[in-house]
């Protein structure tokens, strides 16, 4: 049963998020980012995140995201969330799976399993997590985790829109094949009242 001071820490994240997420639903604007290589090709499931003014946000109560297991593969392969967010990891395949992450931002092991885990891995810092099978090695995903409630993967024409209020915010890219694909690119966004565009050119390293 939580403390008071669970409760306390509880409610002031619950309030954080709402009060950025009442801010960007009462004054914002669609930002429409276009994703591309340096060689101008569109990138699908690229992730967008917009910090908004610099506020950090958790992921408030009752967030949730699933990873499931399907034909020896993840569904999703590139799955964004939000700081603080738990994630299912339900087994659909009729063999076992074991998922791993050694990546710093969340280091865990499902051991051999079939259905679902009973305890979901939540995902309590911001950053890249790679997803692995110690069964099946052709299996991967990703998880990006961004400090904000603002954040989309694009399409297959690279495009992601998003709601952003007016002001001067941060815009962070992330792509798989990014040179060291730990990292997100960052770029300062100054947003006006009115719907607006904006290109990312994000140089990859060479396909595997």
């Amino acid at each position: 049963m939580p403390g008071a001071s669970d409760t306390r820490r509880l409610r002031a994240l619950l309030v954080a998020a709402l009060a950025v997420a009442g801010t960007v639903t009462a004054q914002a604007a669609p930002l429409t980012v276009t994703v591309s290589d340096d060689s101008g090709k569109p990138l699908a499931d690229a992730v967008v995140a917009v910090l908004v003014k610099g506020a950090h946000t958790m992921a408030a109560p009752g967030a949730s995201a699933q990873i499931s297991q399907k034909d020896r593969q993840f569904h999703a392969q590139i799955t964004a969330i939000q700081t603080g967010t738990p994630v299912l990891f339900p087994n659909f395949d009729t063999v076992r799976h074991h998922v791993y992450s050694f990546s710093p931002v969340q280091k865990f092991e499902l051991k051999l399993y079939a259905g679902t885990p009973a305890a979901p891995v939540v995902f309590d810092k911001p950053g890249v997590a790679v997803l692995g099978c110690n069964i099946h090695d052709r299996m991967n995903a990703w998880v990006v985790v961004v400090d904000t409630p603002v954040f989309a993967k694009t399409d297959a024409a690279g495009h992601a829109t998003l709601d952003v209020p007016p002001g001067e915010h941060l815009l962070s890219s992330w792509h798989a094949r990014l040179p060291d694909p730990m990292v997100f690119i960052d770029q300062p966004l100054k947003m006006g009242s009115a719907a607006m565009p904006v290109g990312v050119t994000l140089a990859l390293a060479p396909p595997t």
